[in-house]
């Protein structure tokens, strides 16, 4: 399995509806709310032959609210 992170930013007052609403899904491992550009902080896997930007394309950006993304690939979790 491949962990990454997408960054969600959410029209204005839509956050926690997006939070649930991808809690609700459960396509994500793990969902924090954040400070600075973004509202969100979304933590995913996919199968070592899945294309990321597919599933981000497909399963992330099609919730009610959701304004942009910025997807983080990590290579190494100590």
């Amino acid at each position: 399995m491949i962990p990454f992170f997408v960054q969600i930013k959410c029209q204005l007052g839509k956050t926690y509806q997006v939070a649930n609403a991808i809690a609700d899904a459960e396509v994500a491992s793990e969902i924090y709310s954040t400070s600075g550009d973004f509202d969100l902080l979304a933590k995913f896997y996919v199968n070592d032959d899945d294309d990321i930007g597919h599933f981000v394309a497909d399963k992330v950006q099609v919730f009610d609210g959701i304004q942009d993304t910025r997807t983080i690939i990590t290579f190494k979790a100590f």
